[in-house]
Order: structure tokens, then C-alpha cells, then sequence
């Protein structure tokens, strides 16, 4: 509460404007303190209305009542969980937005058929948590799935959350595209990276930039294959290339290209003052084929396992269905320790 009314007597001063990208960082982080002021104080409400509830019925032994409690307990059980969740992000890019890319491995349509099944759970998992998303961009593959596809996702918390998945993905599965049902195993590679949203300051030289067009080699009819609309940005400096291909316009793909760009670089800059801090993002470091941070498990039985928390669920199509949030809570669970473990 105190650092909230220290923001409340900041947007008094009569100089707050003065530097509009400070003042809209102080907005932003109000915003999300006050939010959780809310849910906290909602919650504490809801505590003391169920105990209430809970007196009257023990007081007239009111089975139905009781059932209610306990189902509103149990609501409130989840909630807590989700805030000690919360608690758990510490960097101040936690709290935005996040680009997602996967990668199909090695394989061919084996591969690429796993990177389309990750991107669907990870859409279905957005749409449960009410996050918004937009495809950026999809290389699609020649007989089934997809090589690439790059996406966003939209609301508090939503890189802070996605982060837990960076890294290898794994699945056995008897092969739906192998005649003699012979079992496979396919990799794909997920990376994600904060959005750098209005209040990250992130300049790019437009000299820097090797801006190239090219045909989209997806779908969106006529005008897209016999267009140049599709474009690809490399940033001499540093080496990243990102491409858009997925709108109709080449302006609208450029506009999308450059704010997937921005992102990179935030990203590689966040992973500098991590190096400076001797906190090097591990699960990035790691990314390599063969030491994949999940296993998904089709045939012979059914298994999810994390294989850096060592959590793990016989529910695959559940998870596979977008329902990651006890996946992604033990990660932070596990990382808060590991940082704990560190700094003692």
C-alpha cells in the first residue's frame, strides 16, 4: 500500500509530465499494484463471508449450506494459489505481454505436425485464461503442420507465465502419418520474449536494418501468392531476422515485423543485465536438441512430465486441450527456489 500511495502523490507533482515515458511507467506499474490490492481485499471479504456461512450452518446443521462453503473454499483455495503465483514475478516485464515462437525440429511432417498441435495448446490455453492472441506469423509445413509460427498473447502476467515454456518439447506418439503405426519421437523448439511494449525504450537505427520482401508461402488467397507482401527484417548488428507474413498488406507485415524485432532486442538486453547479475536465463542457455525441458508421452502410456520440476500428469489431453497452469506453477515454484538456493 505504501509504494501505491507513493505513486498516487507522484501524478500530483506538477513536473509528472515532464518525462512521459517515466510517467507512463509509473502508470503501468500502478495499475497492476492496485489490481492486486483488489483481488487481495476481494478475497479477504470472501474469507469472512464464508465464515460466516460457515457458523450459520454448523449453527443449524444445515447440510446443504455446508456443501455451499465448501465449494466457495475451494474457489478461494484456487484464487490464494494464483496470487502466491503472482508473487513470484519479480522482473517488471513479468507483468506484460509475450511473443511466442515455435520451431519444428528434425522430422519433416512428423515435426511440424507436433509445432502445430504446441501452437494450438498454446491458443487454447490463452482463450481458458481470457488473454488475447494474434498469429504474427506462420511458415506452414509441406504436408501437415507447421515449420514455424510466431504469436502473440495479450494480458497481465502473460510473459511471466509463458516463460516456464521455453525450451525443448518432446513427444512419443504411434505416427498417424507412418503406414506401418511404427511409434515416433519429435522435438520442437518454443521460445518466448516480453513484449517491448510503449513504455520500453527500444531504438532502433532504421540503418541497422536489412528490410527484404518476398511472397507469402501461406495461405490467404490469390492477392497474397502473387504479391510481394510478405516481409523479412534482419538487424545487421545483431544478427536476428524476423519475418511477417501473415497479413495482406506489406505495410501491415512490416509494422508487425518491426514490433517482433523490438521484443528480440528487449529481450537479448534483459538477458545482458541477467549476465551482468550473474543470472543468466538458464532454460535459455539449455535450449539444444536432446535436452528437452518436457516430455509429452502418447504410446505405450499416457505421461506429461516436466523434467526440471519433475512434475508430471497421466491427463495428456488435458494438457494438450491448454490446461498448463499447474505446469507452469511448479516451474515458478521450482525457480523461486533455485533463486533462494543462490542467493544463500
Amino acid at each position: 500500500m505504501s509504494r501505491l500511495n507513493e505513486l498516487a502523490r507522484n501524478q500530483e507533482a506538477s513536473e509528472f509530465w515532464n518525462d512521459p515515458q517515466a510517467a507512463k511507467t509509473l502508470l503501468k506499474e500502478q495499475k497492476q499494484i492496485s489490481r492486486l490490492v483488489d483481488r487481495f481485499l476481494g478475497l479477504d471479504r470472501d474469507i469472512n463471508d464464508t465464515e460466516v456461512l460457515l457458523e450459520l450452518a454448523l449453527e443449524e446443521e444445515d447440510q446443504s449450506v455446508l456443501v455451499e462453503v465448501a465449494q466457495k473454499l475451494a474457489v478461494i483455495e484456487e484464487d490464494v494459489r494464483k496470487l502466491e503465483v503472482e508473487r513470484l514475478f519479480a522482473e517488471p516485464e513479468d507483468a506484460g505481454e509475450a511473443i511466442v515462437e515455435i520451431h519444428a525440429g528434425a522430422g519433416g511432417t512428423e515435426a511440424q505436425d507436433w509445432a502445430e498441435m504446441l501452437l494450438r495448446m498454446y491458443l487454447r490455453w490463452a482463450e481458458r485464461e481470457g488473454y488475447k492472441s494474434q498469429i504474427m506469423d506462420t511458415l506452414p509445413g509441406e504436408e501437415a503442420g507447421i515449420k514455424s509460427t510466431t504469436f502473440s498473447v495479450e494480458g497481465e502476467y502473460a510473459y511471466g507465465r509463458l516463460k516456464a515454456e521455453v525450451g525443448i518439447h518432446r513427444l512419443v506418439r504411434i505416427s498417424p502419418f507412418d503406414a506401418n503405426s511404427r511409434r515416433h519421437t519429435s522435438f520442437a523448439a518454443v521460445f518466448v520474449y516480453p513484449s517491448a511494449d510503449e513504455t520500453v525504450d527500444i531504438d532502433i537505427d532504421e540503418t541497422d536494418l536489412k528490410i527484404d520482401t518476398f511472397r507469402s508461402s501461406g495461405a490467404g488467397g490469390q492477392h497474397v501468392n502473387t504479391t510481394d507482401s510478405a516481409v523479412r527484417i534482419t538487424h545487421v548488428p545483431t544478427g536476428i531476422v524476423v519475418q511477417c507474413q501473415n497479413e495482406r498488406s506489406q505495410h501491415k507485415n512490416k509494422a508487425m515485423a518491426l514490433k517482433i524485432l523490438r521484443s528480440r532486442l528487449y529481450d537479448l538486453e534483459l538477458q545482458k543485465r541477467r549476465e551482468d547479475k550473474d543470472t543468466l536465463h538458464k532454460s535459455k542457455k539449455d535450449i539444444a536438441w536432446g535436452s528437452q525441458i518436457r516430455s509429452y508421452v502418447l504410446h505405450p502410456y499416457q505421461m506429461v512430465k516436466d523434467h526440471r520440476t519433475n512434475w508430471e500428469t497421466g491427463n495428456v489431453s488435458a494438457v494438450l486441450d491448454g490446461d498448463l497452469n499447474r505446469l507452469i506453477q511448479e516451474w515458478l515454484l521450482y525457480e523461486a527456489r533455485e533463486s533462494t538456493a543462490v542467493a544463500s
